[in-house]
């Protein structure tokens, strides 16, 4: 697995190691000599806010060569080159994007990494992309000296014989695994090329679904996916680590799921031609809201209770786009200002067909979709925050804070949702070590805020500056990266 974090440097530890008797002296760095000298940066009197340890007023958070080396009472004298005035600010975890897709749509490509930082987003996850257009774009964010958040990648979708995202009938996303041998295959193929994890995807069937997590498992890779079409959520959910959308839990969910489940297969199996793309939005399209319909909350129960262990990332933002249009959003239009001119034009022309018009979409299943997330954190099923950017008019970065929104309008406590934009992600990598909370020994990756968003959610957007990597960048760094 390709991990590229900062390691421990000697000066680190030793700064480490003096913390605990820091009070009342300057904090700094030991060089190899013994030699006291600046850390890069501190932030003080500022009040610390993570899903780890909870919220700490007047802290002095001391960052040196891409790690926190301190978090001090706010009174501590501190030697820095850098040094920020936190008071009034609350300063948080880089926040994760845990559902991007890099390569999705060109014009978007080049402006994402300054639009994720400019928004606090230090941290994303690529779900999706054929490995000859996200390999060049991966590489030029983690070039050195790069301006970009840290990115984990998945390569294409691993999907079944028909495949949805086919470059044809939709943009190129996925590849075709219609049997066991091209799977294992195209799962070594992957490993090789460097992908942090692999994504399942719905046209899979069971005898090829085993193969792919086998072989990934195997291989140290986490598992991402849909539930496929072919299978139900409760046989599914438990062989991998995380999965988006919500997509065919509802099914599941069904008092006459068994019944669904057969017809869904009779129809896979009777498809001989035509994009994955239309079979599957046949599927859906004729089954998913009558299984909403038909929904049983004993079953549904068990179901999440299946789950209890995989990380749901449910993009509620986009599953109930019909609820909470962005288009509607008082801050909209600027954020618009913000992407390529383009996109922008044609997004305004969408709001304005929304707002003039009769409503676009059906909200059965966003509304759903609220409830269904609400349940499931009341039951204790893990959910992060990703926002499948830019697909359904999620502007990169911004998005991530609607989705915060929309976690804490399901049901979830706003410490509860922080944690599934800082802490889930770095545990779906094993770098819960590492990354999620303000803590000695944690990567620098921090968002300053004008607001506590424990007191409101909304507070996330109120990004004053962003340390990533260790570096500092304010408020001017950050629109200058924006456009």
């Amino acid at each position: 697995m390709r991990v590229a974090l900062p390691s421990f440097s000697a000066a680190v530890r030793s700064a480490l190691a003096g913390a605990v008797g820091l009070v009342g002296a300057s904090c700094g760095p030991m060089d190899d000599s013994g030699a006291s000298g600046s850390a890069d940066l501190a932030i003080e009197h500022v009040t610390v806010v993570d899903a780890v340890n909870g919220a700490r007023a007047d802290r002095t958070v001391v960052v040196d060569s891409g790690r926190i080396v301190a978090v001090l009472d706010g009174g501590t004298a501190v030697d820095a080159d850098e040094v920020v005035d936190g008071t009034g600010r609350t300063l948080i975890p880089g926040l994760w994007d845990f559902h991007v897709h890099l390569t999705y749509d060109d014009r978007f490509t080049d402006a994402m990494p300054g639009l994720f930082l400019g928004h606090g987003i230090t941290s994303i996850r690529d779900t999706g992309g054929i490995l000859e257009k996200v390999l060049p774009v991966v590489e030029r964010m983690e070039a050195e000296g790069a301006m970009a958040p840290r990115v984990f990648f998945a390569g294409p979708l691993l999907d079944g014989e028909w495949v949805v995202y086919d470059g044809v009938n939709r943009p190129a996303l996925g590849i075709a695994n219609p049997d066991v041998e091209t799977a294992r295959a195209n799962v070594a193929a992957l490993a090789e090329a460097g992908v942090d994890f692999v994504k399942v995807y719905e046209m899979l069937t069971p005898e090829v679904f085993a193969a792919l997590v086998e072989e990934a498992s195997a291989r140290g890779l986490p598992i991402d996916g849909h539930v496929p079409l072919s299978m139900v959520a409760r046989d599914v959910g438990p062989r991998v680590q995380s999965l988006e959308h919500l997509r065919n839990i509802e099914l599941d969910c069904a008092a006459g799921a068994d019944s669904l489940l057969e017809a869904r297969r009779a129809i896979l199996a009777a498809h001989d031609g035509g994009p994955g793309a239309d079979l599957r939005s046949r599927l859906h399209s004729e089954q998913r809201l009558a299984a909403v319909a038909d929904y049983d909350p004993t079953r549904c129960g068990e179901v999440m209770d299946a789950l209890s262990s995989t990380i749901m990332i449910p993009t509620l933002r986009l599953n109930a786009l019909g609820l909470v249009p962005p288009f509607e959003r008082g801050d909209w239009e600027a954020a618009l200002d913000r992407i390529p001119d383009d996109a922008a034009d044609e997004w305004r022309e969408v709001g304005e067909r929304s707002r003039s018009g009769p409503p676009a979409r059906d909200t059965t299943y966003g509304a759903f979709s609220l409830r269904l997330v609400g349940e499931m954190h009341r039951r204790g099923v893990p959910v992060a925050a990703g926002t499948d950017t830019p697909i359904g008019y999620a502007i990169p970065g911004y998005s991530l804070h609607s989705e915060l929104e929309m976690l804490v309008r399901a049901g979830m406590p706003p410490l509860e949702a922080l944690r599934g934009a800082t802490v889930l992600p770095a545990e779906f990598f094993g770098l819960d070590g590492e990354m999620g909370a303000v803590a000695e020994g944690m990567v620098a990756d921090l968002v300053l805020l004008g607001g506590n968003p424990l007191d409101d959610i909304t507070n996330t957007r109120a990004v004053e500056a962003v340390v990533t990597r260790g570096r500092l960048l304010r408020r001017a760094d950050l629109d200058g990266l924006m456009r």
